[in-house]
């Protein structure tokens, strides 16, 4: 492939003696939150792996976590930026029993790889100062290799399968005013986008539910393993809504994955871990059932989409109140309160 052609211009460039825009501390701060609990979920996989690709695969995951929270850490320190708390030894416990098996690890570093892309593409447009922009640069280098790592060995060892396979169209074709039919009138076959969007959110919800069920099975806060069982019904009606679309259509889709969850209920991880990943989770899926609104057209898709965004965002707010509640809710970098300076 050609690479685009250099512009080269003799304007102003950013330097990293310039402060931290808003839009820099918000991704910052989000990155490290999220590597410091990842960092510790991967140390304890890593205490109870056989399979010695899997095993390669969590370790090259720890490293380029702990090494994002090294270079954030760095940026911070240079600014006079207080390092977020995070997690902590505490918050994990090595010497736990075995909760997932080997094939959940790939399936979670999956979503977990996922959900880093995400904020990574959205920093990178709105980034300036030449360190964190390349910081985000690298980041987002670096979790795309590890997702092709990932793809290769569920495809190799046989534990996942492509999207559907559709017809390639005859002809280049302009749609009619049955388009958006949904519920009344003929209703047209899904598209493409359709199609890849209720498999993406089908993937990422049966590895979140496989998550929820170990994190209810082992959560020590009565309140919070309640939260987490709701959740669980929640997300398990969201993948049966999106399963039948496809199934409709006579399409294949991804297959549950509480089978690799172990019977054990000694938790490895505090509660405060635990209900801040699921409200992480949740969070995610709200934005990726967005994404998959916008390139939606049929009322009836639409809609199951719609109805899910409000019960998932339900499930965020009363994460959230827990999380104030117990006194476990880290503040993110904020706007001057105005009124309190006057």
């Amino acid at each position: 492939m050609k690479k685009i052609k250099p512009i080269k211009l003799s304007s102003y460039k950013t330097n990293t003696s310039e402060k931290l825009t808003s839009a820099e501390m918000g991704k910052l701060w989000a990155t490290y939150m999220g590597n410091s609990m990842a960092s510790f979920i991967l140390k304890y996989f890593l205490q109870h792996v056989d399979d010695k690709h899997i095993k390669t695969l969590l370790e090259n995951a720890l490293q380029l976590s702990e090494e994002f929270m090294k270079t954030i850490k760095g940026i911070f320190e240079k600014d006079g930026f207080p390092i977020p708390k995070g997690f902590t030894e505490e918050d994990v416990n090595l010497g736990a029993p075995r909760l997932f098996l080997d094939e959940f690890y790939v399936h979670y570093l999956k979503y977990a790889s996922k959900a880093g892309l995400s904020i990574y593409s959205i920093a990178i447009p709105l980034v300036f100062r030449e360190d964190v922009k390349e910081f985000f640069r690298h980041c987002m280098d670096s979790t795309m290799d590890l997702m092709e790592q990932i793809k290769e060995i569920l495809m190799h060892k046989g534990l996942i399968s492509k999207p559907p396979l559709i017809p390639v169209p005859e002809k280049v074709e302009f749609v009619h005013k049955d388009f958006l039919n949904g519920y009344l009138g003929n209703k047209r076959p899904l598209h493409a986008m359709e199609i890849t969007h209720l498999y993406d959110n089908i993937e990422n919800n049966v590895t979140s539910k496989a998550l929820i069920m170990a994190f209810a099975q082992v959560a020590k806060d009565e309140k919070i393993r309640k939260l987490f069982e709701r959740g669980k019904d929640l997300t398990t009606n969201n993948i049966e809504n999106y399963k039948q679309k496809l199934h409709d259509e006579d399409l294949p889709s991804p297959p549950y994955l509480d089978d690799l969850i172990t019977n054990t209920i000694f938790s490895p991880f505090s509660d405060k871990l635990m209900l801040f990943h699921k409200m992480d989770m949740f969070s995610i899926k709200v934005r990726s059932f967005g994404n998959s609104v916008a390139v939606n057209g049929r009322h009836d898709i639409g809609m199951v989409y719609l109805k899910a965004i409000m019960k998932n965002s339900y499930f965020v707010e009363n994460a959230a109140r827990i999380m104030i509640e117990k006194g476990w809710f880290e503040q993110p970098p904020a706007a001057a309160d105005r009124d309190k300076l006057s």
